[in-house]
């Protein structure tokens, strides 16, 4: 390697893993897993008997995070998998743009206006709009984050207007 080579970083995280390996069979029904590259929700696992290579096979039915959408996957026991880094935090609505882009606000003071209204389910952003009534409402969401992506899961009306 030579002197005129150089490295260029731009990341300014931590640099800390969206996923964190772990055997197959450690995962537990209600936890996440990375299936098809996409962070899962696990609904349901069948272990079957070791056969004649000598590996239990995990099959975990499961639903991703992000779209709903039912994923399956079957993995040996006792081999690697990975898991998502996954985190929930709350937020409160300040604004609402046209296109559907938030203005979000911590208990912290800190604002956020990276996340839009979330497609997924279909009425859940019309909800949102309907229960913040341009302002008149506070509407405070949560906001899950994993591999990078980030979405409003919930929402819930904290009080009302003048």
């Amino acid at each position: 390697m030579s002197d005129s080579e150089q490295y260029n970083i731009e990341t300014s995280d931590a640099g800390a893993s969206a996923t964190i390996p772990m055997e197959a069979g450690q995962i537990k029904k209600g936890g996440y897993i990375m299936i098809k590259g996409k962070p899962c929700k696990v609904l349901n696992i069948s272990v079957s008997k070791t056969g004649k290579h000598g590996h239990a096979k995990c099959n975990f039915t499961a639903v991703d995070i992000f779209t709903g959408k039912k994923l399956e996957d079957m993995v040996p026991s006792s081999h690697g998998t990975t898991v998502p880094v996954v985190t929930r935090t709350e937020w409160e609505i300040i604004d609402i743009g046209e296109e559907g882009e938030l203005t979000l606000m911590d208990e912290g003071g800190n604002q956020k206006t990276d996340v839009n209204l979330p497609p997924v389910p279909e009425n859940m952003a019309q909800e949102i709009r309907d229960a913040w009534a341009e302002g008149e409402n506070q509407v405070n969401v949560t906001v899950q984050a994993a591999v990078g992506l980030e979405q409003v899961v919930a929402f819930k009306k904290a009080s009302g207007g003048e």
